[in-house]
């Protein structure tokens, strides 16, 4: 596999993007390209059109590492109007993580996250990193490090509806545990026409957001034609990487931090799979010069997953897919 040189970037301190994403966005012929238009759409603070697009939010999508420093996604829900930006430089979420969520053990005053505010129905995205500044029984307070919104590239659109059990995050549900999917969580990754991804980096020296906001968690989303990942065997899946902002956050992530963490929703039963593991990218090979519309793939092996049953408060009814779609392949 060839490798990319992370040490030959500029001063990362000065730009937006780290080592890894720096190394991707030059293997992909778009380095100087992204680093201009970084500067501008980069921020350290929310405009506020971004401020109010997350109050209209009913989920929230969140990266967080545990202590062992393995990533998961997982989401926060409320009522629209649960997230609010009292400032440009503060994020106010006012919920609690669901029952079985692996949240709490990545939530802590100082901790870095990852965010993504997305709306389904017309497929609106913002991405935001931070650091937890305050957190109580209400919720957290997030200062800002880094936002940008995201193209609305593979994301199905689908109407959501609120239903009365958001009132009642901490309500006990069937939780199950492994480390090698079982034929329920096979059957709903194969099934799954979307995913959401967490990552997160720290250089050598452990500098973190606190000196330069590009160190820090992430959560992504990642679209395709229903059974676009592939389960390889009972720890191993395999999904392709289609082209997007050029940014590479996620792939410049598991460049230098192979870790990385799934989180699956079965829209008809509510339920959510929680996965992590260890990442690579397969940048060549029969697949990726076959698979149409595809720039690399990822490969994911589970080291531990946990399912929670009819979790999610609430209820999503299909629109359509992405017409992005009609220019990449399956593996049919």
């Amino acid at each position: 596999m060839e490798e990319l040189d992370i040490n030959s970037g500029e001063n990362q301190i000065s730009s937006p993007f780290h080592a890894g994403e720096q190394a991707v966005q030059t293997r992909m012929g778009v380095r100087e390209k992204i680093e201009k238009a970084g500067q501008r759409i980069v921020r350290d603070y929310l405009p506020e059109q971004h401020q109010k697009f997350y109050g209209l939010l009913p989920f929230l999508l969140v990266g967080t590492t545990d202590a062992q420093g393995n990533p998961w996604a997982s989401l926060l829900a409320g009522e629209p109007g649960f997230i609010t930006s009292p400032e440009a430089r503060t994020l106010k979420i006012a919920a609690q993580p669901l029952f079985g969520s692996p949240l709490p053990d990545g939530l802590s005053v100082g901790a870095e996250v990852g965010f993504l505010g997305i709306l389904p129905e017309n497929r609106r995205r913002n991405r935001l990193t931070g650091r937890v500044a305050a957190m109580d029984a209400d919720g957290v307070e997030i200062a800002v490090a880094q936002t940008f919104g995201n193209c609305p590239q593979y994301i199905q659109t689908r109407q959501i509806e609120v239903l009365p059990e958001i009132a009642e995050p901490l309500k006990e549900k069937v939780v199950e545990l492994g480390d090698r999917l079982d034929e329920k969580a096979q059957a709903l990754i194969e099934k799954s026409d979307t995913l959401f991804i967490a990552t997160a980096y720290k250089d050598e020296t452990g500098r973190t957001s606190q000196t330069n906001p590009a160190f820090s968690a992430d959560v992504s989303h990642r679209g395709g034609r229903p059974g676009f990942v592939r389960v390889e065997d009972d720890r191993t899946l395999l999904f392709p990487d289609f082209s997007g902002n050029d940014i590479f956050n996620t792939i410049g992530n598991i460049l230098v931090n192979p870790r990385a963490g799934l989180l699956f929703i079965d829209f008809e039963t509510r339920d959510l799979l929680y996965l992590t593991g260890r990442a690579e990218i397969v940048w060549e090979g029969s697949a990726v010069e076959a698979f149409e519309g595809v720039e690399r793939f990822v490969r994911c092996q589970v080291e531990s997953w946990r399912r929670v049953e009819r979790s999610l408060p609430l209820k999503f009814e299909f629109g359509e897919y992405s017409p992005n779609l009609k220019r990449t392949g399956s593996w049919e």
